[in-house]
């Protein structure tokens, strides 16, 4: 199992005691199977799509406590195939860009999906302490949780975590994109010839955007970096960008899933749906600017070691 893993730098407790071991028995059961892991990637998304609706119900009655609980586990089921397709592609070989592109939005699948239960779920509902209903209000809360600070959080963990991989285990151990590539890629790609593909590839140029974007400092350092080592980044390099960027990967995998799943779960479950955008919002995004602050600080001392000369 521990060959199917991206590396112990990045993995959560919770993934390596649970979720992997779970998602390594439904690699091997897909791998004899000959399934290919962009079609548990869309399976991932098929379940986790379908939560939405079971936290669209109350949890103050035994019934809506069912559904909730059914919708749990749906996320739970979703989130354990979320991790076997990246186990059977790197255990088949089967990595493509689609999968790549495929895996980033799954999330999107189940979260779009649960914003939209969570909406209906709070719109008939008034607001704690008020006489006043939800209604819209909870369209508003939902969309910041969602767009404004959900989608900014996964995008750059996931970012930082692919620039740790990079500099741990090289080029060919990461999936660090960016958006000049993808965007070449886009360009090249033809609506008439695979809707589907140039689709994706509109979305993941976007995706890639946002990224670089946010990260001024790390792309001022990648840029003197491939200008001054053509060939190979030297270790002592790489040593000291791995030591500043793991001290953060424990924020990169809060802002991921694990975190913000279990607070989803307990704020259904005790029907206060509302705390967990209002989690998202305070809590999550506090870590976020944090992070980033921290990572592009580091990028810019790093940058000015390598124009000193100091590897």
């Amino acid at each position: 199992m521990k060959a199917t893993l991206k590396s112990d730098d990045v993995e959560e407790w919770l993934d390596l005691k649970i979720v992997r071991p779970l998602g390594y028995w439904w690699t091997l059961f897909f791998y004899k199977l000959g399934v290919h892991p962009n079609t548990v990637t869309v399976l991932s998304m098929i379940i986790g799509g379908a939560s939405g609706f079971f936290l669209s119900r109350r949890a103050d009655t035994t019934e809506g406590l069912i559904y909730n609980i059914i919708g749990v586990l749906l996320i739970m089921w979703a989130n354990i195939y979320d991790s076997t397709d990246g186990q059977l592609a790197r255990l088949t070989g089967k990595k493509t860009r689609l999968g790549r592109i495929l895996d980033g939005a799954a999330g999107d699948i189940w979260f779009i999906s649960i914003y939209v239960g969570l909406v209906v779920r709070l719109f008939p509902q008034d607001i704690p302490f008020t006489n006043i209903q939800w209604g819209w209000w909870a369209f508003v809360l939902m969309a910041t949780s969602g767009f404004l600070c959900h989608s900014r959080q996964c995008n750059l963990a996931d970012y930082y975590r692919q620039a740790h991989l990079f500099f741990l285990k090289g080029e060919a151990n990461s999936e660090l994109d960016n958006y000049k590539q993808q965007k070449q890629l886009y360009d090249q790609a033809k609506w008439s010839d695979d809707v589907i593909w140039k689709f994706f590839l509109f979305t993941y140029v976007k995706y890639t955007k946002a990224q670089e974007v946010q990260t001024p400092e790390f792309q001022k350092f990648m840029a003197v970096v491939k200008a001054t080592y053509s060939t190979e980044i030297p270790q002592a390099l790489r040593d000291d960008f791995r030591a500043h960027s793991l001290s953060l990967i424990k924020y990169v995998n809060m802002l991921s899933f694990n975190t913000r799943a279990i607070v989803l779960y307990i704020s259904c479950l005790i029907d206060m749906p509302y705390l967990y955008p209002l989690f998202e919002i305070i809590v999550l995004m506090s870590m976020f600017f944090y992070m980033r602050s921290s990572h592009e600080k580091f990028c810019k001392q790093l940058r000015q070691n390598v124009e000193s000369g100091k590897y």
